[in-house]
């Protein structure tokens, strides 16, 4: 089952949170405000400038991105193993996708100027925001390669994979409207999909509920596109924390035997016997 209200008040169920130094922590943590995340909640529309960021402890939040004439694709989602306002680590404060909520929630908040202050005080958050965001762009990245050269039922499998990770347990709450919007199909191509699955016995989907009956069997089926994103978050939130990098010399290679003699002159003389 998925997490319910009394397990998610800890910010530290956000991953990015969690692998923080308990000094930069204790600081954020005055500025966090729990909310509540609700399907179809819009956090921030295309254009606007982002007044906040959102750790998120449980729900999904996808990044969605639509056409003039309103047809709309996912680009990537986000739970509990990341952050919603990416723009401001990259120097930018307004976003051009929306951010929507797929599945109910909570998530703390910050708001945007804290953010962008800590993360000039914060090595530790920078080093996680920026492994955030190059995972983030695996998944933008695979899900492009995913959706033009693998069939809707591979594509439908990865979705379900990558939504599970993010979730925890088995159960995910969605419409086939919203699966399809997030996967640039048809809603006819995820019925027929799901139907598959549930005749194979892998999944029993029910007015929006999809429940997973056996996660094996769908990995076998989805195409090599969730590994490779797995494997990326998995290798980015392995590494260990840089040691701070400030007070130390730039390193310059085309003066590095000019460096060695000067330090050799610093030397004190060896004593006279």
């Amino acid at each position: 089952m998925n997490a319910t209200p009394d397990t998610v008040d800890d910010p530290k169920q956000n991953r990015i949170l969690a692998t923080l130094d308990d000094a930069d922590y204790s600081r954020l943590l005055h500025d966090l405000e729990r909310v509540p995340l609700k399907v179809g909640q819009v956090l921030f529309k295309a254009g606007e400038k982002l007044e906040y960021v959102y750790f998120l402890t449980s729900g999904i939040v996808a990044r969605v991105f639509t056409t003039k004439d309103g047809s709309s694709a996912g680009l990537a989602m986000t739970g509990k193993d990341g952050f919603v306002g990416i723009p401001l680590v990259l120097g930018g404060i307004h976003s051009s996708y929306e951010a929507v909520v797929q599945s109910k929630g909570f998530a703390y908040r910050l708001p945007a100027a804290s953010f962008t202050w800590e993360l000039e005080q914060s090595e530790n958050l920078l080093q996680l925001s920026l492994a955030y965001v190059q995972a983030l762009m695996t998944q933008i990245a695979q899900s492009v390669v995913c959706n033009r050269h693998h069939h809707a039922d591979q594509q439908l499998c990865r979705w379900l994979l990558l939504s599970l990770d993010l979730l925890g347990g088995n159960q995910i709450d969605m419409t086939q409207e919203v699966i399809a919007d997030m996967l640039g199909v048809r809603r006819e191509c995820v019925t027929a999909a799901a139907g598959k699955l549930q005749d194979a016995g892998l999944i029993h989907y029910s007015r929006g509920r999809i429940i997973i009956v056996d996660r094996a069997g769908i990995q076998q089926r989805a195409c090599e596109c969730y590994n490779v994103v797995k494997s990326e978050y998995d290798r980015l939130f392995g590494l260990k924390p840089v040691s701070p990098s400030k007070g130390k010399p730039r390193h310059n290679p085309a003066t590095l035997r000019q460096r060695a003699e000067k330090r050799l002159e610093q030397m004190p003389s060896p004593p006279e016997h």
